[in-house]
């Protein structure tokens, strides 16, 4: 998530107490040394590294960035499963704390979509369950988070719906996977681009985890989309092939966070499947934070607010790339 012009802009302190590490290390099940002899041990036997000796933002810094994600997630999916957001007891915390705007219920076509939705939900709630723990007093809370106008102004720039109509994510199945296809990939990817950055070894292992699940989650997703037979309309939506608007929607991602042609749909150019998007290594590619929030500001300049945060996101990681 982390390109070298952030290193520089951000405080390079860590946010983590012994008391915070302490508390991850619960969260995250370790045994063997036990929580105090673990703790206890060197820097360099523990793979701990401080930001200033590693020159990169604070492991508190990379999770607290993680958890303004894992909230819009959150959000998007308790709402389409359960009609209802996360309780407050899981969005307080550090900085600026918002309500959501937008989201209800979906009215699923299919039991199978439903209960791929069901459960993304109940992992995107147990990711901001496990951040929060692992963070303690350090967690930010959640920021303002639009369900509503944001999704139109990234159908409207995808070409999905004309100027002037509204793309709500909610009206039907078809609009709840082409939103969480807009959601999943960029996941994925940020959690790539964090692991390099991440100094402690313990949180590196479980940001590994958390990459892992939203691999699944995107390939989920993916495959949920291509199985959709071409001619079935989503809600509003121009055209009548929900594949074509998958390439329309990564072709909108690529063109906010940078010049790299990276980003791919559901098809490739012969129209075939291409449900895990790979370079020629078969490699999935990354994005810096910059880049992340140049999508989720939905902006290709540099902003510290916008689209689905439209007061930014909490904690010391909040602006996005000038792309422009």
């Amino acid at each position: 998530m982390f390109g070298k012009s952030y290193v520089t802009r951000i405080i390079n302190h860590s946010t983590n107490t012994s008391t915070d590490r302490r508390r991850f290390l619960r969260s995250a099940g370790i045994g063997g040394l036990g929580v105090l002899g673990a703790t206890a041990l060197p820097a360099a036997a523990t793979g701990v590294a401080t930001a200033e000796e590693s020159g990169a933002p604070s492991d508190g810094a990379v999770l607290n960035f993680a958890l303004n994600l894992e909230y819009l997630e959150a959000q998007f999916y308790s709402y389409a499963v359960h009609g209802r957001g996360l309780p407050d007891s899981l969005t307080k915390g550090t900085g600026n704390p918002g309500p959501v705007r937008g989201g209800r219920a979906v009215r699923f076509g299919s039991k199978k979509v439903r209960q791929y939705a069901q459960e993304i939900a109940s992992d995107e709630r147990q990711h901001v369950e496990f951040l929060r723990t692992a963070l303690g007093s350090a967690a930010v809370g959640q920021p303002e988070i639009d369900l509503q106008d944001s999704f139109t102004a990234a159908a409207q720039a995808a070409g999905l719906v004309k100027p002037g109509d509204t793309f709500d994510p909610y009206a039907s199945e078809e609009n709840f996977l082409l939103a969480a296809f807009l959601f999943e990939d960029v996941g994925v990817t940020a959690y790539k681009g964090a692991a390099p950055l991440i100094q402690n070894t313990t949180y590196l292992e479980a940001a590994a985890g958390i990459l892992a699940a939203e691999a699944y989650h995107a390939a989920n997703i993916r495959t949920a989309l291509f199985e959709k037979e071409t001619g079935l309309l989503g809600t509003g939506l121009i055209g009548r092939d929900l594949k074509e608007a998958t390439v329309k929607l990564s072709d909108a991602r690529d063109s906010l966070d940078g010049t790299s042609d990276v980003d791919q749909g559901i098809v490739n150019g012969d129209g075939d499947a291409n449900i895990v998007p790979t370079d020629e290594f078969g490699v999935i590619y990354s994005r810096s934070a910059g880049q992340v929030l140049n999508v989720v500001y939905l902006t290709n300049q540099q902003a510290t607010s916008g689209g689905f945060f439209p007061r930014g996101v909490n904690g010391e990681i909040n602006t996005s790339d000038d792309n422009a």
